[in-house]
């Protein structure tokens, strides 16, 4: 490996040895500790609770002394992020199809953003390059390789899968912040069509009056999680939207006729 062609930064990120300072004494911290605490710390108390100082004061020493382990406050947070993103190991059964393996992808990111919502928070500057978002990327791409889609088309699948999944996540969390304690999705969801239907005049906005007259808001709502059954539902419209551009790609392949492309949606 050419040491130039990697940026001390990515280093840090994928752990490889980075020339030390040659000034000073020698350093009792490392990039695990102090990245560890920052997790721990957001964990506990969200990206507010996880600031360099914060961070400095924990360990006891000087928000300075950290520049020389994470190189910069945008660089702590990819570190972070990247260090709480451990991909779960999907659990073992047969072979899935595509769309299965998909769903699941998705899902347990979902669930890595349930459990640790401070990760959707962490600002995006760059495309995933640590060793977990890496891995996640992989598992994406597994899920795929057995549809004709080209390497450009599988990236942007992804690429629109994963934003999906972290702007709904984002969406949740802020509405839920909105909502008075104890206050379930639905019931709130009921308060704002009751109000609106007030205030919406059909000879001005006629879809959306039409919308609040269906009662949709309104509708009784039972089996899973309100921000699940949601998400879920977008998820399936984004998989079929895939499966009808995977299907396009294979009209007029030899022996395609009558060819069902993967499992319908369960």
């Amino acid at each position: 490996m050419n040491d130039a062609a990697v940026p001390a930064a990515l280093r840090r990120l994928w752990r490889l040895p980075v020339t030390p300072s040659r000034r000073g004494r020698r350093s009792t911290l490392d990039v695990e500790m102090v990245v560890g605490t920052a997790v721990r710390l957001a964990d506990e108390g969200g990206l507010d609770a996880a600031t360099l100082p914060k961070v400095a004061e924990e360990l006891g020493v000087t928000a300075m002394s950290l520049y020389r382990h994470v190189g910069s406050k945008h660089e702590l947070l990819q570190l972070m992020m990247d260090a709480a993103s451990e991909p779960v190991a999907p659990a073992p059964e047969g072979p899935v199809g595509w769309r299965a393996g998909l769903r699941r992808w998705a899902t347990d990111l979902w669930s890595l953003y349930r459990d640790r919502p401070w990760i959707p928070r962490v600002p995006l500057h760059s495309a995933p390059s640590g060793p977990h978002q890496i891995a996640w990327l992989e598992r994406g791409f597994e899920q795929l390789a057995s549809t004709d889609l080209d390497w450009d088309e599988k990236l942007t699948a992804l690429t629109l899968l994963s934003g999906f999944v972290r702007q709904s996540s984002l969406l949740q969390h802020e509405l839920e912040e909105g909502r008075e304690e104890g206050q379930a999705q639905s019931e709130s969801e009921r308060e704002y069509g009751q109000a609106l239907h007030h205030l919406v005049e059909a000879e001005r906005f006629p879809h959306t009056a039409a919308m609040l007259a269906s009662q949709v808001l309104a509708a009784e709502r039972s089996g899973r999680d309100d921000t699940d059954r949601d998400f879920l539902a977008g998820l399936e419209i984004l998989l079929d939207g895939l499966a009808a551009r995977i299907t396009a790609g294979r009209v007029g392949a030899p022996g395609t006729e009558g060819t069902v492309v993967d499992e319908p949606p369960s």
